[in-house]
């Protein structure tokens, strides 16, 4: 399935990394949607976890990027929203997997302990790979609701 947008969200630990990020996304191509305009000092991760987990669960062809502190708080927002199934993204082998076996639309990212090209690494990873064809990976996430 091709991508049609890339839904970005992140709070004020995440803004600066989500910033470089954008950029890198836009110049390669990719349309991107920011939830998350300007940087607000002391805000809360969760209204952007839910606003990007609501546009991608609403449209099966967009994926999402959100970045908080560690990246966990963010997941733990989107992954409330029926639809929605995001990943923290620690390591390559763990994006590969969740996107191959859960399907993962949200990719999830710490702006506190994150390297740029560690988070391209793994965004490059999370777009590209498909979710397996294989029915009992469809069969699971279909009982995620």
């Amino acid at each position: 399935m091709k991508i049609s947008h890339l839904c970005l969200g992140a709070d004020h630990a995440g803004f600066t990394l989500k910033e470089k990020i954008k950029k890198e996304l836009v110049r390669q191509g990719y349309e991107v949607q920011d939830l998350a305009l300007r940087r607000v000092p002391g805000d809360d991760y969760p209204p952007y976890g839910k606003a990007v987990a609501q546009a991608v669960a609403k449209d099966k062809t967009a994926r999402g990027i959100l970045i908080c502190g560690s990246g966990v708080g963010m997941a733990m927002a989107a992954n409330r929203v029926p639809g929605a199934r995001a990943l923290v993204g620690h390591s390559s082998a763990e994006t590969k997997l969740a996107r191959e076996h859960n399907d993962a639309n949200i990719l999830t990212l710490s702006g506190r302990k994150m390297k740029l090209q560690t988070a391209l690494t793994l965004i490059k990873i999370f777009l590209k790979t498909p979710f397996s064809k294989a029915v009992r990976h469809h069969r699971r996430v279909g009982e995620l609701g």
